[in-house]
């Protein structure tokens, strides 16, 4: 029907003053690096988003795997069916991101369906539940359901679709692989997040994500997760991930699970993973999530100049090893955050076997690294992808606190007081009682181990809860405190706590990060296991204990917070052991005549052999490298001389 003239102005004035506005308000476009080759028809991005404005009003980071479905070495792998599967019960095997990738060997992986049971740090190998369509390699693993209607479909040649709402379920006939995802968000390139603004429910929040989006002709696949509920990354609505897929290149897209389950995990050269996106479950307890289902790529290599790039790794030393395809010269480039800031010497003699050891590394420490390789012929800087190693750490332990131990507490806000110190008089206290210490309001037993249940302690009366904070100290002693100590602790927590030695505060689990203050009526920010203590929590601290750790008596105190004020139960034990470092043995380096030929062996392990024409060097390693006796010395018209160096 045509407008009447006067209808059509005011639409004209309405559009013009929509485009004032537009251009008021100024949104921030987010900024996305390069994509970067991680292997080969796998690339990866990062994209920020600093400034609200437009489709992103929450500060985030997004992850992004681009997968090229048409490479022939791409290959698809949802989680594989149990062992000793059962429909609806025991379907596949529970596993973080990262122990499924090292597991199968594949390239990259995300979490994918929802699953059961939800308690977040189950051992690896649990029997789990996958919610909705699952598919891998061609076997059914679970059925399709109306709860999460949106499912992804891939066929023997890797060709993708997305089923917006499937249900009734579409027929599986022909594919190879299919995942569910919860709904839909970006549908034949258009952005229909927004809808679910007004519905409710804590999935529709800011959260951190994990999504799936295929490219318009189905031949391009991208994975995506959104850091959250960190300092750097808030998390995203679902019209901003959406957003983020259509700004990738997807056409059609779904939300996967996410949360703390959000977890983007890539293969190292080392054999190990690396996770390549910001876990909110690590950040806060230590530790990836288990879930029942992932979603893995296989792919090849890049073929590159830097190439065959292994690690070995010592207490205090590594040694990373590769090949390039022409003479070079090497370093190493490495530090404890993937900026890195430190750099190897380079190596003496140019080759196309490499070797640079690190010396000087932290006993149990991660660091990540690049292998640099400068081309003898044209001066060209060749490097791999960043990766990741950990050191070994070489230790005894000594259980100094079981976990029945005896602990003094209160409920009583002492947070004004000296309470951590080791003078601190806790005569007036509570106890001393037994661990594992709890209060719980509802009827029947506590949700915890029956056999490990020691002291109850009183709830509040005023509210019919426990109370908020309860605080607790006990006594043990060290035979000795060695620089590199460390305590590891493993027990039951219900839900955040702070933890200090003789007085100093050491370590801070679901709880606000320093430096902000904890307080008597600090709530934990998270909960473990679906927020009942019946799963262990295990972690080891050994920043500040040397440092604070003495010979004799020491004072261990803990404060533990509950998630709400409301909340029903709370709960503390925890076996602690100390863990000391292994002092290492000088080697003794011997040589040996049997004719004319001079052979030379030596004691203790980690070291590696070095030669030079001067006891003032300059030392290089002998080809190899050499890390192990016998080593026959070759004829040389020259005087050498050997050392070992660690």
């Amino acid at each position: 029907m045509p407008i009447p003239a006067s209808s059509s102005a005011r639409c004209r004035l309405a559009v013009c003053f929509l485009f004032l506005l537009t251009l008021t308000r100024l949104p921030a476009a987010p900024v996305v690096t390069e994509w970067k080759p991680l292997f080969k028809g796998i690339d990866y991005l990062t994209g920020t988003n600093s400034q609200s404005g437009g489709d992103f009003n929450n500060r985030m980071v997004a992850h992004v795997l681009r997968i090229n479905l048409t490479d022939p070495d791409i290959r698809l792998l949802p989680t594989p069916r149990h062992t000793n599967y059962v429909a609806n019960s025991s379907e596949t095997q529970g596993r973080t991101v990262s122990q499924f990738v090292k597991a199968y060997g594949v390239q990259v992986a995300v979490n994918a369906n929802f699953f059961s049971p939800e308690e977040y740090y189950l051992p690896e190998g649990t029997a789990m539940r996958v919610d909705g369509l699952s598919i891998s390699d061609g076997n059914p693993v679970s059925p399709a359901n109306f709860s999460r209607a949106a499912c992804v479909l891939f066929d023997a040649a890797n060709v993708g679709r997305i089923v917006h709402t499937n249900w009734p379920a579409v027929s599986t006939n022909g594919v190879l692989n299919a995942i569910a995802g919860d709904y839909p968000l970006v549908v034949r390139g258009v952005n229909i997040g927004r809808q679910y603004l007004n519905q409710g429910g804590f999935i529709h929040a800011t959260n951190p994500r994990t999504a799936l989006g295929l490219s318009e002709d189905g031949k391009t696949l991208f994975l995506m997760c959104i850091d959250g509920r960190q300092d750097h990354s808030a998390g995203a609505l679902d019209y901003e991930t959406g957003a983020w897929m259509l700004l990738v290149g997807a056409h059609d897209a779904v939300n996967l699970d996410g949360g703390g389950s959000a977890t983007m995990a890539m293969l190292g050269s080392t054999g190990q993973a690396v996770r390549l996106n910001y876990s909110s479950a690590v950040a806060d307890s230590g530790r990836e999530r288990t879930v029942g289902s992932h979603f893995g790529v296989y792919a090849k290599p890049i073929e590159s100049f830097v190439g065959n790039l292994a690690v070995s790794v010592e207490d205090e030393a590594a040694t990373i090893t590769w090949t390039t395809s022409a003479a070079a010269n090497a370093f190493v480039e490495y530090g404890p955050t993937e900026s890195l800031g430190q750099t190897s010497t380079v190596s003496s003699a140019a080759g196309t076997n490499q070797s640079i050891r690190l010396n000087g590394l932290t006993p149990g420490t991660g660091y990540y690294f690049r292998a640099v390789s400068v081309a003898v012929g044209d001066g060209q800087r060749h490097e791999s992808l960043l990766q990741f190693l950990t050191t070994t750490r070489t230790v005894t332990a000594t259980e100094v606190i079981p976990l029945n131990a005896q602990w003094r507490f209160t409920s009583a806000d002492v947070s004004a007081e000296n309470w951590t110190a080791p003078g601190y008089s806790d005569s007036g206290w509570n106890g001393p009682g037994p661990g594992i210490l709890w209060s719980y309001t509802r009827a029947g037993d506590p949700p915890l181990p029956l056999d490990l249940l020691g002291t109850r302690m009183d709830g509040n009366p005023a509210t019919g809860f426990p109370y908020v904070t309860y605080y607790f100290r006990t006594h043990f002693t060290a035979a000795s405190a060695a620089t590199g100590s460390s305590l590891a602790f493993n027990g039951y927590l219900d839900d955040g706590a702070v933890f200090y030695l003789n007085g100093h505060e050491l370590h801070r689990f679901r709880v606000p990060e320093a430096p902000e203050e904890i307080l008597n009526t600090t709530i934990a920010n998270a909960f473990p296991c679906g927020g009942d203590a019946n799963c262990l929590d295990t972690f080891t601290v050994q920043s500040g204990v040397s440092d604070h750790l003495v010979v004799g008596d020491n004072v261990l105190a803990v404060e533990v917070h509950n998630y709400s004020a409301r909340s029903p139960d709370i709960t503390f034990g925890f076996a602690v052991s100390l863990e000391q470092p292994v002092p290492t043995t000088p080697p003794t380096l011997t040589i040996a005549i049997n004719g004319t030929q001079a052979v030379l062996n030596w004691t203790g392990g980690n070291f590696t052999l070095q030669s030079a024409d001067s006891p003032a060097g300059p030392w290089n390693n002998v080809s190899g490298p050499v890390t192990s006796g016998p080593y026959p010395v070759p004829d040389s018209p020259t005087l050498r001389f050997f050392r070992l160096n660690r």
